[in-house]
């Protein structure tokens, strides 16, 4: 009878034991289930197409492993300062098929019938650096020419949006001037005709105005006598030709009579 009784428990307990370790291995594979899963980028809000990706705007969602997502992005320094060629919802994972090519941002922010003009800077020319992309500037040249071989300075365009300042496309956050060499302003195909002109003839320069000053001044170029007064204006070729033909002078005529012979001599 004993025997049988410590028989039962036996089994009971094993029964137990079993039923245990059966239940703890489930909800084990359920955990580690819940473990293997992997980060993605995704849109931390919606995001429209020609978007440049901002940090602010980025951030991470775990994904299945078992569901991997084909040209999906682990890190968002992977896709900062890329543009959208599609829009996203929030939450939405995103892929390099979204992305436009690195490099060619730009292009997505060129609307239709405008031009984007690459124009060579100094930093002194380009406002000591604080030229962000978003500004407005007024386009000057400084030149000479042959019938004016005075020095003057005349405006170019006015009114015109800095698309990048080097190969930046945003502003920087912190608002620090950044210098560089190059300057690319959005104008139209007749407005880049004149600038190119322009660049070839003189020096380009960059005058930063405030963004909601929609004005258009009508000033004349500028030459280096209006700048110093009393400068005497270089006269050109052309000019000195017409001056020397006005103040020619008669030739002298001397005039010998010996006898009944005349002579004279020009000089």
């Amino acid at each position: 009878m004993i025997g049988r009784r410590l028989s039962s428990a036996f089994l009971i307990a094993l029964l137990v034991s079993g039923g245990c370790t059966f239940l703890l291995s489930r909800k084990l594979h359920f955990h580690s289930a819940v473990v293997a899963t992997e980060q993605y980028v995704a849109a931390a809000a919606p995001l429209e197409a020609g978007e440049v990706l901002q940090a602010a705007k980025l951030k991470t969602v775990q994904w299945p492993v078992s569901v991997p997502l084909v040209g999906a992005f682990l890190k968002p320094q992977d896709v900062i300062g890329r543009s959208l060629l599609y829009p996203l919802a929030q939450g939405a994972p995103i892929l390099d098929r979204d992305l436009a090519i690195p490099g060619t941002g730009l292009t997505t922010k060129i609307p239709d019938g405008m031009r984007a003009l690459a124009l060579r800077s100094d930093e002194v020319v380009g406002v000591a650096g604080f030229l962000f992309p978003g500004s407005h500037v007024d386009v000057l040249v400084t030149y000479r020419s042959e019938t004016a071989p005075e020095p003057a300075t005349a405006t170019v365009l006015q009114n015109v949006e800095v698309l990048a300042a080097g190969s930046q496309v945003q502003p920087n956050l912190d608002g620090r001037p950044s210098s560089v060499n190059v300057v690319t302003v959005l104008v139209t195909p007749n407005d880049a005709e004149r600038v190119v002109l322009a660049s070839t003839q003189g020096t380009i320069h960059f005058v930063l105005r405030n963004s909601a000053d929609q004005g258009e001044a009508d000033d004349p170029p500028v030459g280096l006598s209006q700048l110093i007064p009393g400068t005497v204006p270089a006269i050109s070729g052309v000019q000195a030709a017409a001056i020397r033909r006005r103040t020619k002078r008669a030739p002298e005529v001397v005039e010998t009579v010996i006898g009944d012979k005349h002579s004279g001599v020009s000089f």
